[in-house]
């Protein structure tokens, strides 16, 4: 089929932004697609058919995918494919279908006023999303630039960051970049007050840690005191193990099994902003326990399934990886993981009972894989000395299908 779909990016500047392509596309077009803002850009005396977004989006999208074939023009703030509508809409129309047309990015907007250098920025959207998921760029030295969800999100990231113990971050608020209203606000994060905000605006962070602030790194093995359990915690040092052995990659879904306070999902996710995880577990406190963690580290999209393997296995996406760490000896668990997985899928089991290390050991004899015996001290006060205190052994079984 012919491309009959035009994505646009637009600036504050408005038509007057527009390269040639971009006006020729918008003038053949029969309908044009936009928010109130951006249809407003457009001349009041065009007779060009109209059609602002509605609420919830996918209602918009439905119209236009109904319409295939007709010329439609959408108009996208900046760069349609980052962080845009573009994104959305490839996944309801082939790109073969469609023709993109961006303009520069907020992102690209601000650093040309901050003197920023793009690579070098860690680059995250808030509109819409979770502000939690801002935790994990959090550390010193870091430049951030947030694509914001209206005149509320600068005071929310600037008590973050003061929560975080980066109180002294400059931050910047950019509004309305490119258009006659643009305005450009500095000030510090522990005493940000400003309100008389714009809701069109960029926010720039320069990650200044207080004195004796220890951010937590983003690899593996997150200390213990970061998460709230009940005594189910995967203790740092295999923790650190198991990931490795997991070895996630960015879009990769994990199926964490029995997962107690949810640290091995959690630190799956934190790998890559793209990782997903699941986490399974029956007991209804640790639940709890695992969204108080994963919001509180930054992964506030982690799955969360109330429920005990096999049976809550059940009707869940294809994982790439998959985690037991308990219940591995009930009866059904190991098949029905064992099925789950796709060919070159990754499973990893830690047992601490003797009963547990049995059935690992008849499943490697059937199907290969590395059995490995983890054993941890650490050093603890005896009296008025310090003395090695062992921790329960691990038997850890890593397979790949």
């Amino acid at each position: 089929m012919h491309k009959w779909l035009s994505i646009i990016g637009i600036g504050e500047d408005g038509l007057a932004g527009l390269n040639p392509v971009a006006r020729s596309l918008l003038e053949q077009s029969e309908l044009l697609v936009g928010g109130n803002r951006h249809l407003a850009l457009l001349p009041p005396n065009d007779r060009q058919e109209r059609l602002p977004w509605a609420s919830p989006l996918v209602e918009t999208v439905e119209t236009i995918v109904h319409q295939r074939g007709r010329a439609i023009c959408i108009l996208a703030s900046g760069d349609p494919l980052c962080y845009g509508i573009g994104t959305t809409l490839l996944r309801y129309v082939p790109a073969s279908e469609m023709t993109i047309v961006p303009a520069p990015s907020a992102f690209s907007l601000a650093c040309a006023r901050l003197g920023w250098s793009l690579p070098d920025v860690e680059t995250l959207s808030l509109n819409g999303r979770d502000p939690a998921l801002l935790q994990p760029f959090i550390y010193a030295g870091a430049r951030l630039l947030i694509l914001s969800g209206g005149r509320q999100t600068p005071p929310i990231v600037a008590d973050l960051l003061t929560r975080r113990g980066f109180g002294h971050s400059p931050m910047t608020v950019l509004e309305h970049m490119g258009g006659h209203q643009e305005r450009i606000l500095a000030g510090q994060a522990k005493t940000w007050a400003r309100t008389d905000l714009a809701d069109l605006n960029t926010i720039a962070v320069n990650c200044v840690a207080d004195p004796g602030v220890v951010p937590l790194p983003r690899l593996a093995g997150l200390p213990d005191t970061a998460y709230h359990h009940d005594g189910q915690l995967t203790k740092r040092e295999v923790r650190a193990m198991t990931l490795a052995a997991l070895a996630p990659l960015p879009g990769q879904l994990l199926w964490d099994v029995g997962a107690g306070c949810g640290s091995i999902g959690i630190e799956w996710m934190r790998s890559h902003p793209r990782c997903r995880a699941i986490a399974i577990e029956p007991n209804t406190s640790r639940l709890r326990h695992i969204a108080d963690n994963a919001t509180a580290l930054g992964v506030p999209n982690l799955q969360t399934i109330a429920g005990k393997a096999p049976l809550a296995l059940q009707d869940l996406p294809t994982p790439d990886a998959i985690f037991i760490g308990g219940g591995a000896s009930a009866a059904g668990v190991l098949e029905q993981c064992w099925q789950a997985l796709p060919p070159g899928g990754r499973l990893v089991v830690n047992a601490v009972t003797v009963e547990t290390e049995q059935k690992l050991f008849q499943w490697q004899t059937q199907v290969g894989g590395t059995l490995s015996r983890i054993a941890i001290q650490r050093a603890e006060p005896v009296g008025g000395f310090l003395g090695w205190r062992a921790m329960a052994p691990i038997t850890q079984w890593i397979v790949a299908k």
